[in-house]
C-alpha cells in the first residue's frame, strides 16, 4: 500500500509532465491507442467514483456557513467561462467543431485538481471544495443548457441526451462512492490514498484515446486550439479574482474563486464531446487537460510565496483532498 501511496504521490506530482508525454506519444504513434476511445466514458466513471470516495458532509459546510462567496464562485464559474469561450470561438472563427468543443470546455463544472492548487496557492481550500462539488452537481442541468444556447448555433445539441450522459458518467458514479463511503468506511480510509494513482492513470488513457483519433487535426488545428484554450484560461483566472475582488471577498476566497473559475473539468469535456459532436470537438479539452495543470501550478507556486491570513481547515479535508482529479 506504501508504495501505491508513493507512486500516487510521484504521479500527481508531474501529472502535467506525464500528460503532455502521454500526448506527444499518442501524437506520434496513434494506431496503438485508437481502440481507447471506446472507454472514454468508463474511465471518466471511474475518476468521479473516486471523487464520492473523499466526499465529505464538512465539503458542504461553508455553503450554509458563507453562502455568498460559494454562490459567487459557482455563478462565475458558469457565466464567465461559457461567455468566455462563445466570444474567443467568434473573434478566432474557429470551424463549427472546435467552436462547439471550446464552448462546451467552458461550459463543464470545476476540476478537482482545482482544490490541490487552491491548498498550494494558500487559499480558501473549504470554498473551493465546495464549489468543485456543487457545480458538479448542478452540471447535468446547467452544462447541457449552456450548449443549447452557446453552441447550437454552429453543431445540433441534444439538451436531453447529453443530461443523460452526465448524470450517468458524474452522478452515478459519484453516488456510489457515497453509498460505499457510508456502508464501508474502513475499507475506504484504506484505499483512499491510492485513488490519485487510478485518477492520473484513466486521464493519461483519455488522453492517449482523443489524441490519438484527432492526430491529422492536432497538426493542422493544433496551435489555434492552444491559443483559445490558452487565452480561456487565462480570461477564467483573471475574472474569476476580479469579480471575487469587486465584490468585497478576502483574498483568501479571491484565490480559490479564481483557479475554480479557470480551471474546468476537462476529462469531462473530452467525453462529452466525443460522444456528443465528434473527436475533433474534444480537442479544445484535450488542450485544457494540459495547459490548466501547468498554468494552474505556476500561479499557485507565485501565490504561496505571498501568505495571506491563515484559514484552518480540518485535517481530514486536507487529506482526502490534495489529490490530482480533472
Amino acid at each position: 500500500m506504501k508504495t501505491l501511496e508513493a507512486i500516487g504521490s510521484i504521479a500527481g506530482k508531474y501529472f502535467a509532465f506525464w500528460v503532455i508525454l502521454v500526448a506527444v506519444i499518442a501524437f506520434m504513434f496513434p494506431t496503438p491507442f485508437l481502440g481507447l476511445g471506446a472507454y472514454i466514458t468508463i474511465l471518466l466513471g471511474v475518476v468521479m467514483f473516486g471523487m464520492g470516495l473523499t466526499l465529505r458532509a464538512v465539503d458542504f459546510k461553508i455553503i450554509l456557513t458563507n453562502p455568498l462567496s460559494v454562490i459567487i464562485g459557482v455563478a462565475a464559474q458558469f457565466i464567465v467561462m461559457p461567455l468566455a469561450a462563445f466570444g474567443l470561438a467568434y473573434l478566432l472563427k474557429l470551424p463549427p467543431e472546435l467552436a462547439a468543443g471550446l464552448v462546451l470546455l467552458g461550459s463543464v463544472p470545476g476540476g478537482t485538481a482545482s482544490n490541490v492548487m487552491v491548498y498550494l496557492a494558500k487559499g480558501n481550500l473549504a470554498l473551493s471544495v465546495a464549489m468543485t462539488s456543487l457545480s458538479t452537481l448542478l452540471a447535468p442541468l446547467i452544462t447541457p443548457l449552456l450548449l443549447l444556447l452557446l453552441a447550437g448555433q454552429w453543431l445540433p445539441v441534444d439538451a436531453l441526451s447529453m443530461f443523460k450522459s452526465i448524470v450517468q458518467v458524474i452522478i452515478i458514479p459519484i453516488a456510489l462512492g457515497l453509498l460505499i463511503q457510508r456502508f464501508f468506511p474502513r475499507g475506504v480510509a484504506k484505499s483512499v490514498t491510492v485513488v490519485p494513482i487510478i485518477s492520473v492513470v484513466a486521464i493519461l488513457i483519455i488522453v492517449a484515446a482523443v489524441t490519438s483519433a484527432n492526430a491529422g487535426n492536432v497538426a493542422s488545428s493544433g496551435l489555434i486550439v492552444f491559443i483559445a484554450v490558452f487565452l480561456h484560461n487565462g480570461i477564467g483566472l483573471l475574472l474569476g479574482y476580479l469579480i471575487a475582488l469587486g465584490l468585497g471577498l478576502n483574498e483568501n476566497d479571491r484565490r480559490a474563486i479564481s483557479l475554480e473559475v479557470g480551471m474546468q473539468n476537462s476529462g469531462l469535456g473530452v467525453a462529452l464531446a466525443t460522444a456528443h459532436f465528434g473527436p475533433l470537438a474534444a480537442l479544445p479539452s484535450v488542450w485544457g487537460a494540459i495547459w490548466h495543470n501547468i498554468s494552474g501550478p505556476i500561479l499557485a507556486t507565485i501565490w504561496s510565496k505571498k501568505p495571506t491570513k491563515d484559514i484552518e481547515e480540518p485535517e481530514v479535508l486536507i487529506q482526502a483532498k490534495v489529490k490530482v482529479n480533472v
